[in-house]
């Protein structure tokens, strides 16, 4: 069965990422309000992106589609960085992960109907691990400024000028971006959904 594919999400690197990949979708942004109840990172992503696919799929409640949704945090000493509230809160989080070590959590749920007319939900999280060179307070402000760092979980962007901070990256580099598509891709091929 040829099933439509929704993207539930609003972020242009998302949508870059599945253009990427060779996936015809259309998007329809859940409205969830993101307050998960879970406190491991893991746990945090797979919480929202089930809400999130959930409330899209309530939304078209159509046999033939598929919804895809994600949801990305970053971990760094046990401290979980969403999006920064403002510049000062996208500032203290490029201090934090200045010179080490963190992690990227992206957790992806999907939603279906199968061949037997059955609604079907699959979600997995992908954690890959990136190291950042130290950055001056000036470099940070400089970013910052930029704006970048805005709407973008643990306040940087992998694929924009933040690059010029990035040491290493041991994982999939898509899930630093937003949406693991080599994982989603596989995942879907094994479930029969493309």
């Amino acid at each position: 069965m040829k099933r439509k594919i929704i993207l539930a999400s609003a972020s242009p690197r998302r949508r870059e990422l599945l253009t990427q990949i060779g996936l015809d979708f259309t998007v329809m942004p859940s409205d969830v309000e993101e307050n998960p109840v879970s406190t491991l990172p893991q746990d945090i992503v797979i919480e929202l992106s089930k809400e999130k696919a959930r409330d899209v799929w309530n939304r078209i409640g159509q046999s033939d589609c598929l919804v895809i949704s994600a949801d990305t945090v970053v971990a760094i000493d046990g401290e979980i960085l969403g999006k920064p509230e403002d510049e000062a809160d996208a500032a203290r989080m490029l201090e934090l992960l200045s010179g080490k070590e963190h992690q990227v959590y992206t957790g992806v749920t999907l939603v279906w109907i199968d061949e037997e007319g059955k609604q079907k939900e699959y979600s997995f999280y992908v954690c890959t691990n990136v190291v950042m060179y130290r950055m001056s307070r000036a470099q940070i402000l400089t970013y910052v400024q930029s704006g970048e760092p805005m709407d973008k979980a643990g306040a940087y962007g992998v694929q924009g000028k933040a690059a010029a901070f990035i040491k290493a990256i041991r994982g999939e580099y898509s899930n630093v971006v937003g949406l693991p598509v080599g994982r989603l891709y596989q995942e879907m091929k094994a479930w029969e959904l493309l």
